[in-house]
């Protein structure tokens, strides 16, 4: 019984050590966990993010060549409403589904930022559908339309922590010839 006391101290030492190593890896494991967990959810908002950019810049495009073929826009590849509209449908179409990842996984800035975006895109469709012939309102709304998504990409932005990024505004070589 004396030897059992004696080797009680190490005993215990050894089941201490060994509670305490198991909690060691336990948290580092939950902590691991969380920080993939977050990564698969930063992955996502990402994807649905560019996904509603890129749907609603498919609609934005059209609305070019639309305004193009009406005179608004100098688009080099006009595009008559009656050509434009399935593919417009489609457009929409694609909008939807993204629109709804947006609302899931966004932050309430980015869902406002897109929302905002998506009225100014929604007003140039409108613009368009009345077969309205004014390059001046046009412009006006394509700033409107291009400042909307810079707001959006810079919420985007903050959401994600990226770095700021680039405006978008390509500035075009004048077209004249030597």
């Amino acid at each position: 019984m004396s030897a059992f006391i004696q080797q009680l101290p190490a005993l215990i030492g050894v089941v201490i050590g060994a509670l305490g190593s198991y909690l060691v890896v336990m948290r580092g494991d939950q902590a691991r966990f969380r920080r993939e967990q977050a990564v698969r959810w930063e992955e996502r908002r990402l994807t649905a993010y560019a996904d509603y950019a890129r749907s609603l810049k498919k609609t934005v495009t059209l609305t070019y060549r639309i305004a193009a073929h009406l005179g608004n826009d100098p688009h080099p590849h006009p595009l008559s409403p009656e050509e434009a509209a399935p593919h417009l449908a489609d457009a929409t179409d694609d909008r939807d589904p993204a629109g709804e990842a947006l609302l899931m996984l966004g932050s309430p800035d980015v869902v406002e930022k897109a929302r905002e975006w998506v009225v100014a895109v929604m007003d140039m469709e409108r613009f368009l559908r009345d077969g309205t012939q004014s390059p001046e309102t046009w412009s006006a709304m394509l700033e409107r339309q291009r400042a909307a998504r810079d707001r959006y990409y810079a919420a985007v932005r903050r959401d994600l922590a990226l770095p700021p990024g680039h405006s978008g505004q390509w500035r075009l070589p004048s077209s004249r010839t030597p």
